[in-house]
């Protein structure tokens, strides 16, 4: 078969791709589930985890400028960008064990030589764009109602933020703004990577079924983006301990939530 014919072939099977409906029942089944593939391997999910921080925070801090506490809290908050991203090893972990196969931590490394690696490679250039935007959005932001007053210690920050009307106003329009952004790399996400691992699937494929997904479940999946904002900020005002067990439970679930999503293997015959 030629590259045409099976790329025609493989669009024929994704437009006749019909999604699930799921409950909130199901999201406490796929958290559950999430929760036992960590438990039941949970070393490489936090080395793979540690990476993401390690990678995260460097790329991040080589931005920040002279005065990089007014962008803690934004610079925190934009891990959830790019941490969709960081869950595919974690995806292709939870594929391998549900196929029975060895699922050791080094397996979570496949993915940068799986056929759909150039969509994968695509969709992190997207998520570093909105990361680098969203930064850029939060420097603007501080500027609009501090100028370019340096708080000089964190104290100094936290006063500013909450006993202000500028800082309360900063505080309301940054969450709006970061809302903004983190729905759409959910909606953007959500089953899109998982689909990337599991069967290859093509960028404009695997985005336009999560958009699809999220059509057809958009009341249930806005409780899962609650819940697993919930747990992030859980991870993140732990220090980042609870973030090295809760992201690996989150990418585990994310992947057992994708397979209750659709109702056959993406790209079956």
């Amino acid at each position: 078969m030629s590259y045409k014919s099976h790329v025609s072939s493989q669009d024929r099977l994704f437009s006749a791709i019909e999604v699930r409906q799921i409950d909130r029942n199901d999201l406490w089944r796929a958290l559950k589930r999430g929760t036992s593939d960590f438990f039941d391997s949970p070393t490489h999910p936090v080395f793979l985890t540690a990476i993401y921080l390690i990678v995260a925070a460097m790329v991040a801090l080589f931005g920040l400028g002279e005065n990089p506490l007014p962008l803690i809290f934004p610079l925190v908050a934009g891990m959830a960008l790019i941490g969709p991203l960081a869950a595919c090893g974690i995806y292709e972990l939870s594929r391998r064990k549900e196929k029975g196969l060895d699922y050791a931590w080094w397996h979570a490394f496949d993915v940068l030589s799986s056929p759909s690696r150039p969509a994968i490679l695509l969709m992190g250039a997207i998520l570093a764009v909105l990361f680098f935007c969203w930064m850029q959005t939060a420097i603007a932001l501080y500027g609009v109602y501090f100028g370019d007053l340096n708080p000089g210690s964190l104290t100094v920050l936290m006063e500013q933020v909450f006993t202000t009307a500028a800082g309360w106003q900063l505080l309301i329009s940054g969450c709006a703004m970061g809302l903004l952004y983190s729905a759409v790399v959910f909606v953007m996400t959500v089953v899109s990577l998982p689909a990337m691992v599991d069967k290859q699937a093509r960028f404009a494929q695997a985005v336009g079924l999560s958009l699809k997904v999220c059509l057809r479940n958009w009341q249930t999946l806005m409780l899962w983006y609650v819940v697993v904002a919930a747990l992030m900020w859980v991870g993140v005002l732990t220090f980042f301990f609870g973030l090295a067990i809760l992201l690996p439970i989150v990418g585990h679930a994310t992947w057992h939530l994708y397979r209750m999503l659709v109702n056959r293997e993406v790209g079956a015959p």
